[in-house]
């Protein structure tokens, strides 16, 4: 029987499966080793135990042009965890 403090709870973030999603679901993989991405039609659900980061940085690395982190709500579907955001990363986790 496992107790809270030996399991992770998984946060987790869903894209609408477009080009506009492509560059940001391919730099939160990069930056979470951990994440999962899961494909469905129309639909890409990323998966990480315990803590997730969206760092502005990254995306524009894959973009190669500014990017404001508000832009992710226009494709966010939804998510699971605790929202810590500010104008360089978005991140989500869970506080006990």
């Amino acid at each position: 029987m496992s107790t809270p403090s030996s399991t992770v709870s998984k946060v987790f973030i869903a894209f609408q499966d477009n080009e506009e999603s492509r560059p940001v679901i391919d730099a939160i993989l990069a930056d979470n080793p951990a994440a999962v991405a899961v494909h469905s039609p129309g639909l890409v659900k990323i998966d990480a135990p315990g803590r997730l980061s969206i760092l502005r940085a990254s995306i524009e690395e894959q973009t190669g042009r500014p990017f404001d982190l508000q832009q992710i709500h226009v494709n966010l579907v939804t998510l699971s965890g605790h929202v810590d955001e500010d104008d360089e990363q978005l991140t989500l986790s869970w506080k006990y």
